[in-house]
């Protein structure tokens, strides 16, 4: 208790506020969300809670960002790549993975009633696809009951006894995750009518021209989805992607894309540059310096939903401005280490 006391009171104050505006003035700060539900939707109750933000909580997020920081296009963030102009201070982005449909019915609104842009990567064999991702289908099968966490464990080479829970069923998902594509899918076509939740997940070709018009620019998250560091074809994943989705988009091929899972290493940073892009996106939670402009190899920072509200489910500004304003400030475009980080999809 005495520990929320000091939070509320140090952003009550402006003290933390003070803090921001001196330390991270010349920093362009990138906030990676996945999925934005209302409690409403059919597709809530079977959501991976990790990786979906409720639509309420989106909104004090975005008037958040809209006090505390200067919100940029991804134009603007290319621009001063290039050297063309400078980034206001403070600056921010606000980023979306995956190719969630659930971004055009419940984000694009909010973000447009806030006046703020945004930046989509998309998965390109996602477009128009109707199932999410296995691993948010096994969450989803888990959370209606149709599921077990005994029953899919059972399905890996090697199947070990894992308890059934949260913790239980991400492990199995990770056994699932180690597998190559043609094995993973054979052990699971005997959940696919369980994995099915009869709803429509990602976006259509027609929805991404729709955030396009609406001020979210569109770029590439890989094209299957499968960690780069684990590709069988990246020049598939990379250039392969573009060329995919690019008929489907009003502004052609994008020139930004972010890691699937969050993995790549030097060499594959470097290969998404020559397979034309721009700007390349990491889920390396730092603040990324802007002077004299900002590099093309830039960190995210996400955050659960658990993070940024109270026992209620009530949204805390001062915990969220304690995980923004504190984060490492770091240039990856330098980096000469392989950078692999946890969980993010």
């Amino acid at each position: 208790m005495l520990s929320d006391l000091v939070k509320k009171g140090l952003y009550g104050s402006g003290l933390l506020g003070l803090y921001h505006r001196l330390r991270n003035r010349r920093t362009l700060t990138v906030i990676m969300f996945h999925r934005v539900l209302d409690r409403s939707d059919p597709r809530w109750g079977s959501c991976d809670p990790d990786y979906t933000l409720e639509a309420g909580l989106l909104e004090r997020c975005l008037a958040f960002f809209r006090r505390h920081y200067h919100v940029v296009p991804v134009d603007e963030v290319l621009a001063a790549q290039r050297g063309e102009r400078r980034l206001p201070s403070r600056a921010l982005l606000v980023t979306f993975d995956d190719g969630w449909a659930d971004n055009v019915d419940f984000a694009l609104p909010r973000l447009q009633q806030a006046r703020l842009p945004g930046l989509l990567f998309v998965a390109a064999d996602v477009v128009g696809r109707r199932l999410a991702f296995f691993q948010e289908c096994l969450v989803g099968a888990w959370r209606r009951g149709t599921l077990s966490v005994s029953d899919l464990a059972a399905a890996l080479p090697g199947a070990q006894p894992v308890a059934e829970g949260i913790g239980g069923l991400r492990r199995a998902i990770a056994g699932f995750e180690a597998l190559d594509d043609d094995d993973r899918e054979r052990r699971l076509a005997p959940f696919a009518t369980a994995m099915d939740d009869g709803l429509r997940h990602m976006a259509t070709a027609d929805e991404l021209r729709a955030l396009e018009r609406g001020g979210i620019a569109i770029g590439l998250h890989g094209k299957t989805h499968t960690p780069m560091t684990r590709a069988r074809d990246l020049d598939a994943e990379l250039g392969g992607a573009r060329a995919a989705v690019a008929p489907h988009l009003q502004r052609g091929a994008p020139t930004t894309m972010s890691f699937p899972h969050g993995r790549y290493d030097a060499a594959i940073a470097q290969r998404a540059r020559e397979a034309g892009y721009e700007l390349v996106f990491t889920s390396d939670p730092v603040l990324n310096p802007v002077d004299p402009r900002p590099g093309w190899l830039l960190g995210r920072v996400g955050f659960e939903q658990s993070a940024i509200v109270d026992a209620d489910g009530h949204f805390r500004a001062d915990r969220l401005a304690l995980l923004l304003f504190r984060a490492r400030t770091e240039c990856l475009a330098a980096m000469d280490r392989p950078t692999r980080l946890r969980r993010p999809r």
